[in-house]
């Protein structure tokens, strides 16, 4: 099945991947879910893909490829298994969770400030209100009262749905409608089939050379442009000290990466100059809030012929709730996993935030499908992937009892000094022969580095 999931990936995106051979069984997390099917299959996808653009790259054929499906999904908990000096990070704002309401249940994402100040206002509390008089308040209304009025406010919320009710639901209909992995062909001056940004004459690991520039903060994103760097990318996370962060993850998706601050409303031409110099750019703002500033996926090819823009959206780019704001655990509560992964009294979440991760997976396999396109084809290239399809994905891969104990993770964790402590965190996933992955770096501090890219090579 995992094998098959692989293949179909890479026929619909256009490019021809190498087997992938898949150890170990299925399931392994305690879920209904397909979880650790779905972790195999995304993490074997973008293996394939790295494996097929190192060989085209080399003029050779594409190294042997093999996934293991424990260690996809301990991937799949990377956060979960993240230590700083054996210390859990703290991922979790205080008003964050679910919530009863008069008629279900209600999720509230209050992990950024700003995201909290709204859904405190949409209940008319005070700043300083805690979880019983956040309980209080949702009790006495409906769900869809509270979740209309959180989001009127610019915050983040969502209503326990079922299955039904989703498929029914407009955005549900326009979800159902998206390519799992949208890749097409940006409408940009012609350019010849090239190699990468950074160049290269020699290309020790798979993505030497490749140039890619991370403009994302929660889980999804990261994930996709750290397992790039783990195949060697150069992968140049820019963030801005206005912006809020979960430091936690900042640290546990930052392996590999440089990190620099750039501030959009002050310095437009510094990201441009970036952009100018890159392969991937990789982001996750709500649909069209780069655009309006200059950076959608169209600017982008016309400030660099050759690039690949890769678009991750909670619920697509189609429908009524496009430019909603959201997060994995929202997308779970509205898509109705997690009404199903529980006995639909109260929500039950996965045991792994799949969604961000395999989407984020399914992101990177889609910015190697881009490059491998260009390679053959020239052009630039917009991918898109939405959280919200990747949990009718995951929907349509079948069920299973449920009852798989935690598995064991030890063989799969290593450990990294750093400016933050030593680290413990899991390996990367999926292996090339004969270039396996690693992180060459700590994480950095963030704004660290100066905003420019630390290759100096030219444009192969």
């Amino acid at each position: 099945m995992i094998e098959g999931l692989i293949k179909r990936l890479g026929e619909d995106a256009g490019i021809a991947l190498p087997d992938v051979r898949v150890t170990g069984d299925d399931p392994v997390l305690p879920s209904v879910f397909r979880v650790d099917t779905a972790a195999a299959a995304s993490v074997g996808a973008v293996t394939a893909a790295v494996a097929a653009y190192w060989g085209r790259r080399e003029g050779a054929p594409a190294a042997d490829v093999s996934v293991d499906v424990r260690h996809a999904a301990a991937a799949f908990q990377s956060e979960r298994h993240f230590r700083i000096d054996g210390e859990r990070a703290v991922l979790w704002a205080p008003l964050s969770g679910d919530y009863r309401t008069s008629d279900g249940w209600i999720k509230l994402h209050c992990n950024f400030d700003h995201h909290r100040d709204a859904a405190l206002r949409a209940l008319r509390l005070d700043a300083g209100a805690g979880r019983d008089d956040v309980s209080a308040a949702c009790a006495g209304r409906t769900g869809t009262d509270v979740e209309e009025a959180v989001i009127r406010e610019g915050g983040c919320a969502a209503v326990l749905r079922d299955r039904q009710d989703w498929l029914a639901h407009p955005q549900g209909k326009a979800v159902a409608r998206l390519p799992l992995v949208g890749l097409s062909s940006l409408p940009a001056p012609a350019t010849p089939a090239h190699g990468t940004a950074g160049g290269a004459a020699d290309v020790p690991r798979p993505l030497s050379g490749v140039r890619v520039l991370d403009l994302t903060r929660v889980i999804a994103g990261p994930v996709a442009a750290r397992i790039l760097a783990a195949h060697g990318a150069e992968v140049l996370r820019v963030g801005a000290a206005h912006l809020p962060e979960v430091p936690g993850l900042v640290v546990e998706t930052a392996f590999g990466k440089r990190s620099c601050h750039v501030d959009l409303r002050t310095e437009p031409g510094v990201l441009r100059d970036l952009v100018r110099q890159a392969d991937v750019v990789i982001q996750a703002y709500r649909p069209g809030a780069l655009r309006d500033k200059g950076f959608g996926a169209d600017d982008l090819a016309a400030l660099r012929p050759g690039i690949v823009s890769v678009d991750i959206s909670a619920y697509g780019s189609r429908g009524p709730w496009a430019s909603r704001r959201g997060f994995d655990s929202l997308v779970q509560m509205v898509s109705g996993i997690a009404h199903e992964n529980g006995d639909g009294s109260r929500p039950v979440p996965l045991p792994a935030q799949a969604l961000d991760h395999a989407t984020g997976f399914l992101a990177a396999f889609g910015a190697v499908a881009g490059l491998l396109r260009r390679t053959d084809e020239g052009g630039s290239w917009h991918v898109e992937v939405a959280l919200a399809r990747t949990a009718a994905w995951l929907d349509g891969l079948g069920r299973t009892a449920g009852d798989a104990p935690e598995p064991r993770v030890d063989d799969l964790l290593a450990t990294m000094g750093s400016a933050f402590g030593t680290l413990t965190y899991v390996r990367p996933p999926g292996l090339i022969e004969g270039a396996e992955p690693y992180w060459a770096s700590a994480p950095p501090l963030q704004g660290e580095h100066a905003a420019g890219w630390a290759t100096t090579t030219g444009r192969g």
